[in-house]
């Protein structure tokens, strides 16, 4: 994708900005707020339409959907498909001042957020396996969400599908246990309009516009503009941080047609902060440093910009037939001086190199099909056919320090910068290192038998994918890590409904991901391992109560990896199989109090090993239970007033296959509570947020990479507080 002239991108959201706020403070003065309403999940008659962009509607209060996105399945209440889905809606983030991804995905204990491999990249494992933050879809498609960490002002939704996504998706560099799907947000029939200043602890300001307007004689334009800017210090001493962030959502609603357009920019700044503490060179796992106390280097950075957009349009050829298209893409630049400490010694002495990167990284992806409804006799038919491809290109270049000086992770005063000793590529103009292209068909079709009591989804997708690599140094192709090789990944399930508040499921349905390439020392060196190819059986019960819904979960699956064998052959001999069960409840059971609890077993098994060495334990990073409760109490006769808490558990896990060093398991709690009031004769809200994460303090290592490489201490106490007023 062309970078295309930021500043005309920026004069053009002001001048849309302006024009909503004068809309929106118009329609202010001509009518009186109406009162804040509760949210229901959509029931039976509802207009909701499974398939199209609708998101399905917030249970509730509004915070949670039991259901999400399917890829091009599209929308689906997750009482109807035979898969596990759930979304977190705008509410949630705003009423838990939920700035990243990350912040979101803690309410639920099927995903744990980890930092990425020596960087400042979120990455998150769901079901115990990889997923990239690079490779999350927005709005379904791939290769649009912004590079390593997306802010979370722009978004409607952050839906979590669980479970093998081969068929939704087709073959990603990641996510065999799930998928996060981000929706954005769009202008609603009552005029948006709302400023929002915040602060974190210990320094970091920000503030926040959110503007959405209707248009037309029938609503059927809409505008919706999302801007922050918050810098400041963390709680962690010397972190400095800044993002930037400014969208733009356009859509039109006819009676057949309806598009959507969204554009957006993005830059993110870390400065001094924490990458984690790299143990591969010992054998034990260090004392916790102090919460506050940064073990990193202050000349450590990194700066990603990224602009990203996607255009989209749905229409209905007849009463039962539409035809939808998805078009999109992202172009991000990443710029960064890496230095993560390197223990020594239990004394926590550690060496401090570097690692300088340039990388430019393009996507475009799309997609494009037919849905449709029909009969055969007493059995109903919900067909789609579609076609995805995406393309993307990475221009890297490196250069890294070979004399490293010494630190020590518990009194660190600082280091100068060692000199790059080791270069790959021109630095300053970085040549394509790889490329890449993923398309395929998908065919599905669910059956309905008496009257869909009984649901039958009978689907495939046939996936191609190819892939290029080149040296940095020549730009000349690296024959031996290229391939070509497609393959079908069917999927099946079956949703029975014995009563309407009851759904039970089972499925079958599998993941496609790229292989590494064997690396150094191997007698087939560079050599591609293909597509791995992953393996899910999933059985289960979903309800839903109005007040009350949630689901109980079983499964497996099963993902290759890749081995040295005695022959020192890099080879596809190797599996993971992680078994588990996950427990989900939400709802409000009682008037004012609303809870959300989710609890994961786990049984992340190394079942095939080199050698048999390792064969029966658990896989590096994967903790056997994790548990996440949070609760709101609305406290009366105080009106507005609402307490809030939540409790993370993560069970002890271990850093490298050997099972011969482990992380403690660790508990944190956080507290907080809101209060919202009407100002002026016209009764805007003004909404208080103030909170407390991790109120302990507790000091722990909150995970390890899949490698086993770097551990990452968990967050220090921090204070949240932010006021939001709607106008």
């Amino acid at each position: 994708m062309q970078n295309f002239n930021l500043i005309a991108f920026r004069k053009t959201l002001i001048a849309l900005a302006i024009g909503a706020v004068s809309h929106s403070a118009a329609a202010a003065e001509s009518s009186t707020k109406a009162e804040e309403t509760m949210v229901v999940q959509a029931t039976e008659g509802s207009d909701f339409q499974p398939g199209s962009d609708q998101l399905v509607p917030a249970f509730l209060d509004g915070q949670i959907a039991h259901g999400g996105r399917m890829g091009m399945l599209g929308e689906q209440n997750a009482m109807d498909v035979p898969f596990n889905v759930i979304g977190y809606t705008s509410k949630l983030v705003k009423d838990q001042q939920a700035k990243t991804i990350a912040d979101v995905v803690r309410n639920d204990a099927s995903v744990q957020a980890v930092q990425g491999y020596g960087n400042f990249a979120e990455t998150y494992k769901i079901r115990g396996f990889q997923l990239d933050g690079d490779d999350m879809t927005m709005g379904g498609l791939a290769g649009v969400v912004p590079r390593q960490v997306m802010d979370t002002q722009m978004l409607e939704r952050v839906e979590i599908f669980k479970g093998a996504n081969g068929l939704l998706n087709g073959a990603a560099s990641s996510g065999v246990g799930g998928v996060i799907n981000l929706e954005p947000k769009r202008a609603e029939d009552t005029p948006t309009a709302s400023v929002g200043v915040d602060y974190t602890s210990d320094s970091q300001v920000g503030g926040t516009l959110d503007l959405g307007r209707r248009f037309g004689d029938d609503n059927q334009f809409g505008a919706r503009v999302n801007l922050v800017d918050r810098e400041g210090e963390t709680a962690i001493d010397g972190d400095k941080r800044r993002t930037t962030m400014a969208s733009l959502g356009l859509d039109y609603r006819g009676d057949r047609l309806r598009t959507s357009l969204d554009l957006g920019y993005q830059k993110k700044t870390f400065h001094g902060g924490e990458m984690g503490v790299n143990i591969s060179g010992v054998d034990f796992i260090p004392d916790v440093p102090d919460t506050r106390e940064n073990y990193s280097q202050t000349w450590g950075y990194s700066n990603i910009e990224s602009e990203f957009g996607m255009a989209k349009a749905e229409y209905d050829l007849t009463r039962n037939w539409t035809t939808y298209a998805a078009f999109g893409g992202q172009h991000s630049h990443e710029v960064g001086t890496y230095s993560a400490p390197k223990l020594i010694n239990e004394q926590g002495d550690a060496t401090v190199g570097r690692l300088d990167t340039n990388r430019i990284i393009d996507a475009w992806s799309g997609m494009g099909g037919l849905r449709g409804n029909f009969n055969t006799g007493p059995i109903s038919h919900r067909v789609n056919v579609g076609y995805a491809a995406q393309i993307r290109s990475d221009a890297t270049a490196w250069r890294m320090s070979a004399n490293n000086p010494t630190t020590n992770i518990y009194d660190n005063n600082g280091v100068a910068k060692p000199d790059n000793a080791y270069f790959g590529g021109d630095y300053y103009d970085p040549l394509t290192t790889s490329r890449s292209r993923t398309q395929g068909w998908l065919l599905s079709d669910t059956l309905g038998f008496f009257d869909d009591q009984v649901l039958l989804t009978a689907a495939a997708r046939h996936q191609k994918v190819v892939v290029r690599n080149y040296s940095n140094a020549t730009g000349h192709e690296d024959t031996t890590s290229r391939y070509t090789e497609s393959r079908w990944t069917p999927t099946y399930g079956i949703v029975y409904k014995p009563w309407k508040e009851i759904s039970l499921y089972a499925n079958h349905t599998e993941a496609l991901q790229p292989g590494d390439n064997a690396p150094t020392g191997a007698l087939n060196y560079g050599e591609s391992m293909g597509i791995l190819h992953s393996k899910q059986n999933e059985v289960g019960v979903k309800m839903d109560y109005q007040r009350v819904g949630g689901s109980l979960a079983l499964f497996e699956i099963k993902k290759p990896s890749a081995l040295l064998n005695s022959s020192n052959m890099y080879v596809l001999d190797g599996e993971q199989r992680n078994r588990g069960i996950e427990l989900n409840v939400f709802g409000e059971p009682m008037l004012g109090l609303r809870l959300n609890g989710s609890t994961t077993w786990l049984d992340p098994e190394m079942t095939k090993t080199a050698g048999g060495a390792n064969d029966g334990n658990d896989a590096i990073g994967v903790s056997r239970f994790y548990m996440v409760l949070g609760g709101e109490y609305d406290i009366k006769p105080i009106e507005g007033l609402t307490a809030t808490a939540k409790v993370n558990h993560t069970g002890s896990q271990y850093a490298d296959a050997a099972n011969s060093k482990k992380l403690d398991s660790y508990t944190t709690l956080d507290l907080g509570v809101r209060y919202r009031m009407r100002v002026n004769a016209d009764q805007n809200d003004m909404v208080w947020r103030v909170g407390v994460d991790n109120v302990t303090n507790e000091k722990y290592w909150s995970g390890v990479e899949s490698y086993g490489t770097y551990i990452f201490q968990g967050e220090p106490r921090t204070v949240k507080v932010s006021m939001s007023y709607d106008f």
